[in-house]
């Protein structure tokens, strides 16, 4: 079963390759420039985030990075999956849904309330895969973005 790991930044040189892989088999336009830019800052401290390994700390597997923000609605401090990956070598061992299975308690113990993410409406197999993590779409709502 799979282990996750709080990132850090000795973990960069393990985590880029992930983080570009993700970006490929998404169809991100980024840079290793860009990417590197995020995650320094991401674990400069400046930022409400975190990352965390999936697999071996020495050769993880995938990576899940959370963002944390607040909800009056849904009663306090709410977080965002931003980006999660496993290697498509290993999809559907479980190491996925162990993560997860993991991830949730650390974050209820954080104070999180509620833990949102997006996903394509037309990738049927990720739509199931986090329903059965008990994720729901909430119909009322249209996640909206604005660039600046």
């Amino acid at each position: 079963m799979s282990n996750i790991h709080l990132a850090g930044p000795d973990d960069l040189d393990r985590l880029l390759p992930l983080v570009a892989a993700f970006h490929q088999y998404s169809g991100f336009s980024t840079t290793e420039a860009q990417r590197r830019d995020a995650l320094d800052l991401l674990f400069s401290g400046e930022v409400q985030a975190a990352a965390w390994l999936i697999g071996p700390r020495r050769a993880p597997v995938g990576y899940i990075v959370v963002s944390f923000g607040f909800s009056i609605e849904l009663g306090g401090r709410d977080a965002f999956i931003d980006e999660f990956y496993v290697r498509e070598a290993v999809r559907g061992r479980g190491m996925g849904s162990q993560a997860l299975h993991v991830l949730h308690p650390m974050l209820r113990d954080m104070g999180v309330k509620a833990l949102h993410l997006e996903v394509s409406k037309t990738a049927d197999a990720v739509v199931r895969f986090y329903r059965r993590a008990h994720f729901q779409p909430r119909d009322s709502y249209h996640l909206m973005t604005r660039m600046l």
